[in-house]
């Protein structure tokens, strides 16, 4: 067992040697390991198999080398042979080097020399190919400078981006390459700011020449209108193609590029037009948009210059404080708003894209709205029409030129409308005016005419016919007062006027016939008519021209359709037009002269009511004086003289003929009437007391004048008593206290056939009540009287049944 053991562990490092002589030394750690995992003690076995195995290899190496040993000393011995050789050899090759080299010595010298030449050749060669890359570099940066000094700075531009692309990158490896690469962003950035500052000036330039700009432009604008009527006419004859506005006098497309620079040559030197270009630079602006283009900043500079110049459209549009005092504030504002548009529509079209079509309409509209807003608050303090048409005419003026420049204007022209308005209320304030002081300076009396050319001369300013007057001898007298051919006259004069007003303003004529239509209605309804009834009003005009201005409004009234015909003369539209507005001048004229009647009345009044305060009754005299009192003769002679003037109204025309017996007639039971009042309110004056039955006397003697004064016909056309009518309450109630017939009047109360039946029973208790005071007052001296104390006793009856009548009437 223990040989078995013995002769596998022999068999296992036998293999382990062979294994290790065999195998690369870096692998030989894993089978030496195996060597210590095996059996215990057994490295020291294969330790001793490994020194028996070296010992063999040893005892092999010994053989060989025995074996070889003769071979090696036959070597040597050959190799100290040739070693003498080779010592002799060396000294021959030693002297040769020495000859060759003494030989080449010079050689050398030449060769060294040649090699010097020809790297200095090829060094200067090198420095002419660099200099000649070098030299364009350094012409380009002195030909920036030199642009940069005569400010030509979009050339420089240029100049610079060829630099920095094709010249430069070739040099780049020099500094002084790097320097001018370092410069350039400088320099572009003082490029940049001079032409912002060119800029700058520039749009200061143009703020200062806009007034300008837009005065040229307006005119050209008014020369093209009086221009395009005279072409209207020859149209049949050429075809006419509307010149386009320029800045500079050239046409431009539309899509923004200039055309047709030169000006023609056959036009005159004085007759030669300035344009914006010649009042305005603008190639700091092509400058600036064309630098800042190329350095690739040109939405900076198109932000800039957009809000900049909307700032000065602000400023533009802001008008002066006082500009509604003169027509020459209104033309700077326009000329100014003008001319800014101009600039930029110049722009707009010299220029791609630096303001655009959307832009500038923009601009136009906040300053539309913004114009608009301005006019009608300063339109409305202006109350000089002449001025009010100056500015309709600017304005007109105004959206033309803008108009040619392609600005939709409409709503200007809707503003017209309201400044028509305000145009119109001037023309009335003003035409008040005349209207006051003609009615001033009347004479309320009718016109004389000496002879024909008199006659001729007013009717030719007024229309009037009358066949009557016609066929009188001269002098004569026309009927109305000197103020109706002017007022007529002043009428056609506003007409022409408003006439004025709606020229240019591109209207049919029916439009036209329509506003003169409208103006002409205001003046007669508004204005006219307001001055009339303000002189009605007035104190010092007394009945004679109250009844003059009744006969002046007859013959406006009647002139009415005149006007009608005037107005339809002017704008040929026919008066049967189904829109044709009507004058309202009938109206007008009427109420006017209603208006003259009651202030007639009201004034007649007033001068009964002036009599009548002059009454100075005696009420507690006993017997009456036998005449009529001092001031009613003096009303009644008033009033006759008075109604002898009412034969001067008109009553030669058929709407009018009944007019002259009308309102007398109505004057005089006016008057009648009211005397009438007067007296009975004067028996019934709660602070009169007492009346004596001599007061009622001498009061009866009052009324029958008053009676035969209505009885004599002071007016004619009264059928019967009807005037006396006037007095049938005073005249009963007289009678009644007269006749003292108390019986008859309380037995037939309330009976129609009744003798006083106007007689109330409260107006006979009243007066009773005065005249019983008076009897008490004298009861101690007729007590003893029996007939006195009868009358008594009566009056307190019929003062007892006179309450039961009005208190049965109460009730």
């Amino acid at each position: 067992m223990a040989e078995n053991e013995t002769l596998e562990c022999i068999t296992e490092h036998e293999r382990i040697l062979q294994e290790i002589e065999s195998t690369d030394t870096a692998c030989v750690a894993p089978t030496l390991r195996s060597i210590y995992d095996d059996q215990p003690n057994a490295h020291k076995r294969f330790m001793e198999k490994l020194d028996a195995r070296i010992r063999n290899h040893d005892r092999e190496i010994e053989k060989m080398c025995n074996f070889h040993h003769q071979g090696f000393v036959d070597a040597i011995t050959e190799l100290l042979k040739v070693r003498a050789d080779a010592e002799k050899l060396m000294g021959q090759v030693t002297d040769t080097n020495r000859r060759l080299q003494e030989a080449g010595r010079e050689v050398t010298a030449q060769t060294e020399e040649v090699i010097r030449c020809r790297n200095q050749q090829r060094n200067m060669a090198t420095t002419v190919e660099k200099l000649h890359l070098c030299i364009p570099v350094l012409e380009k940066y002195s030909k920036l400078k030199e642009q940069l000094e005569s400010k030509r700075y979009y050339a420089a531009l240029k100049t610079m981006e060829q630099l920095e692309m094709v010249f430069i990158p070739r040099v780049s490896q020099y500094r002084f390459c790097q320097i001018m690469a370092e410069n350039l962003p400088r320099l572009r950035e003082e490029i940049k700011e001079i032409s912002m500052s060119d800029l700058k000036d520039f749009l200061e330039s143009i703020r200062k020449h806009s007034d300008k700009v837009g005065e040229t432009a307006m005119r050209q604008a008014q020369q093209h209108r009086t221009f395009n009527s005279a072409v209207a006419k020859q149209a049949s004859i050429g075809h006419y193609s509307k010149p386009v506005y320029s800045l500079n006098g050239r046409t431009h497309t539309h899509n923004g590029l200039m055309m047709n620079d030169e000006v023609g040559e056959e036009e005159e030197a004085d007759e030669e037009v300035l344009t914006a270009q010649d009042l305005v630079d603008f190639s700091p602006v092509y400058r600036c948009l064309h630098i800042y283009t190329v350095l690739g900043d040109r939405e900076t500079f198109e932000n800039y210059y957009r809000k900049q110049r909307k700032k000065q459209a602000r400023l533009v549009l802001q008008p002066q404080a006082n500009m509604h005092e003169t027509v020459e504030g209104y033309r700077r504002y326009f000329n100014q708003i003008v001319g800014f548009f101009v600039v930029e529509d110049h722009i707009l079209h010299a220029t791609q894209g630096l303001v655009t079509r959307g832009f500038t309409d923009e601009l136009w509209n906040m300053a539309l709205s913004k114009i608009i807003a301005v006019l009608r608050t300063h339109s409305s303090y202006c109350d000089d029409p002449d001025l009010v048409l100056e500015l309709k005419n600017l304005i007109v003026i105004f959206a033309d030129t803008l108009q040619g420049y392609g600005f939709p204007v409409n709503r200007l022209f809707d503003l017209l409308f309201e400044v028509r308005d305000q145009y119109n209320e001037t023309l009335l304030k003003k035409w008040a005016l005349v209207f006051r002081e003609i009615f001033e300076l009347d004479n309320y009396s009718p016109i004389p005419v000496e002879t024909e050319e008199e006659y001729k001369l007013v009717v030719s300013r007024f229309p009037f016919h009358d066949a009557e007057i016609e066929k009188q001898d001269f002098p004569k007298k026309l009927p109305m007062s000197q103020s109706v051919p002017q007022i007529y006259t002043q009428v056609k004069e506003l007409i022409y006027a408003s006439l004025k007003f709606s020229e240019s303003l591109h209207r049919s004529s029916t439009e036209i016939d329509d506003m003169l239509r409208k103006s002409t209605n205001l003046l007669l309804t508004r204005t006219l008519s307001s001055c009339l009834q303000n002189l009605i009003k007035k104190p010092h005009i007394g009945l004679t021209e109250l009844v003059q201005i009744i006969i002046n409004t007859t013959h406006l009234e009647q002139a009415c359709k005149y006007l009608e015909e005037f107005i339809t003369n002017i704008t040929n539209v026919s008066p049967e037009t189904v829109h044709t507005t009507r004058l309202y001048g009938l109206s007008t004229f009427k109420d006017a002269r209603h208006s003259a009647e009651g202030e007639i009345y009201t004034k007649l009044n007033q001068k009964i009511d002036e009599f009548i305060q002059l009454a100075d009754y005696e009420w507690g005299m006993s017997e009456s004086d036998g005449r009529a009192s001092g001031y009613l003769m003096d009303l009644i002679n008033f009033l006759r003289s008075t109604f002898q003037v009412f034969t001067h109204l008109p009553n030669n025309n058929n709407d009018h003929a009944s007019m002259s017996g009308k309102v007398a007639q109505t004057a005089c039971m006016s008057a009648c009437k009211h005397l009438s009042t007067s007296l009975m309110q004067m028996l019934l004056d709660t602070d009169l007391k007492q009346i004596s039955m001599g007061a009622i006397q001498q009061f009866n003697l009052d009324v029958i004048q008053c009676e035969l004064f209505a009885s004599s016909e002071p007016v004619p056309g009264f059928q019967g008593d009807t005037l006396q009518l006037a007095f049938i309450d005073l005249r009963q109630l007289l009678d009644l206290f007269m006749v003292w017939d108390w019986s008859t009047y309380l037995a037939d109360y309330g009976q129609p056939t009744s003798k006083y039946l106007r007689v109330n029973p409260a107006t006979a208790l009243a007066l009773l009540e005065k005249m019983k005071d008076t009897s008490k007052k004298n009861n101690i001296f007729s007590q003893f009287r029996k007939n006195d104390r009868d009358k008594q006793k009566l009056i307190e009856t019929v003062v007892k049944q006179l309450r039961s009548l009005v208190n049965g009437m109460s009730s």
